[in-house]
């Protein structure tokens, strides 16, 4: 898993690509809750994520919970089908703010 973090337009914008799975989870968890640390919105971009498990998804709720409690914006963008489908499953795709592509993010949260 490779992972970037980038500042646009008042958003820190949190990419991942590759696997999101139990071998990376940690960190990911630990660049997901520094970005949430950071009180800026966060935007995390999971169009290339190839695959993504339950530790993956334990990350994002994890950061999630994090982002309300700081009084946060956390959003996922241009969600890969693979990555979908596991949030869908989990019926969380209703839990996130999701949005189609980054700009609609950006254009959200800023």
């Amino acid at each position: 898993m490779k992972h970037s973090v980038k500042e646009d337009s008042g958003s820190l914008v949190v990419g991942f690509e590759g696997d999101v799975d139990l071998q990376n989870s940690p960190q990911a968890r630990k660049v997901l809750l520094e970005a949430v640390g950071r009180r800026q919105p966060v935007l995390v971009d999971l169009s290339s994520v190839s695959y993504i498990d339950s530790s993956g998804i334990a990350c994002l709720v994890e950061s999630l919970q994090a982002a309300r409690k700081a009084g946060t914006a956390f959003a996922l963008v241009a969600v890969s089908d693979s990555a979908l489908r596991v949030l869908q499953l989990a019926r969380l795709d209703t839990v996130f703010t999701i949005y189609g592509s980054l700009a609609d993010g950006l254009a959200q949260a800023g």
